[in-house]
C-alpha cells in the first residue's frame, strides 16, 4: 500500500472525532509517528483517534485505535459505534461484532440513527484496572491532588470498562482546571498503564438520574465525549448509590 491515506473516513460521535482507515484488504503497520502525524490539527488531518479497521476470525472486524499522541489504547466507545455505522451500511445487519484489544463489543442498530454497544462487563479489582497497589474497595481510592487538608480532587472510583477510568465526583466539573490537573493524574504511578480522568458531577431531576462529565482521555487529553467514559462515570455511580442503574450523562 504505496499511500495508507489515499481513502480515508473523518467520523465523530458526540464530537470526539476520528480518523479512521480500512485495512482489511490491504497492510500498513501503522507506527507512532504516523499515528502522531495524522491527528495533528495544525500539520496532519487532525482527530482525537486514528481508528484502522483490520480483518478478524473473530468479529465483523478488528478495531485498532491510536490516541493523538501516538500510543496504541484498548477501546473507544464513540468509535465503536462508527465502526459499526460502517457495518451497518455494508452488510444490511442490524448487530455486528468488533474486535478490540479491550475485548469484543456488540454493537446494535437502536433506530433513528441511534447505535448501542455493549461495552462488556466492569472490572473493579484493582489487578484489573490495573492499579500498582493493593485497594480492596475501588469505589473510592487513596488518591488526591492539592494540599492534604484541603484537597483540589481527591478519592476517585476506579474501573477498567475496556480500558482504565477514575471518575472524580465533583459539585461542578468546571471549577477545576482538567487541563492541568489532567496530565498529572493520566500517568500517576497509582496507574500502571496510565488512566483516563474524569469529573463527574451527579444531579436529579423529575426526568431521572443526570451525570454531567468531562474528561481527559489517556494521550489524547480534554475530548468533547467520550463512551467509555461515560460507562465507567456510570457504572460507578450505580456502585456508589449515587444514582439508579439507568443514568443520562
Amino acid at each position: 500500500m504505496s499511500n495508507p491515506l489515499s481513502y480515508f473516513r473523518k467520523m465523530n460521535g458526540l464530537g470526539n472525532d476520528f480518523v479512521v482507515l480500512d485495512h482489511r484488504n490491504n497492510g500498513f503497520k501503522i507506527t507512532e509517528d504516523f499515528a502522531r502525524a495524522v491527528a495533528n490539527r495544525q500539520t496532519g488531518i487532525g482527530c482525537d483517534q486514528l481508528i484502522v479497521m483490520t480483518p478478524s476470525k473473530v468479529a465483523d472486524t478488528r478495531m485498532r485505535i491510536w490516541n493523538n499522541a501516538g500510543g496504541e489504547v484498548e477501546s473507544c466507545g464513540n468509535a465503536t459505534r462508527c465502526i459499526a455505522d460502517i457495518l451497518f451500511k455494508e452488510t444490511g445487519k442490524d448487530t455486528v461484532l468488533i474486535h478490540t484489544t479491550g475485548g469484543l463489543l456488540i454493537a446494535t442498530t437502536a433506530g433513528n440513527n441511534m447505535i448501542t454497544v455493549d461495552m462488556g462487563a466492569p472490572k473493579f479489582d484493582w489487578q484489573d484496572i490495573p492499579l500498582s497497589e493493593e485497594f480492596h474497595d475501588t469505589t473510592g481510592i487513596e488518591l488526591q491532588i492539592g494540599p492534604i487538608d484541603d484537597p483540589i480532587l481527591h478519592t476517585p472510583s476506579v474501573v477498567n470498562v475496556g480500558n482504565p477510568h477514575a471518575i472524580f465526583w465533583v459539585n461542578d466539573v468546571e471549577a477545576c482546571d482538567l487541563a492541568r490537573t489532567g496530565p498529572l493524574l493520566e500517568m500517576h504511578p497509582i496507574f500502571e498503564q496510565g488512566a483516563n480522568i474524569s469529573l463527574a458531577k451527579v444531579s436529579k431531576s423529575e426526568q431521572g438520574d443526570h451525570i454531567t462529565l468531562k474528561v481527559w482521555e489517556r494521550g489524547a487529553g480534554l475530548t468533547r465525549a467520550c463512551g467509555t467514559g461515560a460507562c465507567a462515570a456510570a457504572v460507578c455511580a450505580a456502585r456508589k448509590n449515587l444514582t439508579g442503574r439507568n443514568v443520562t450523562v
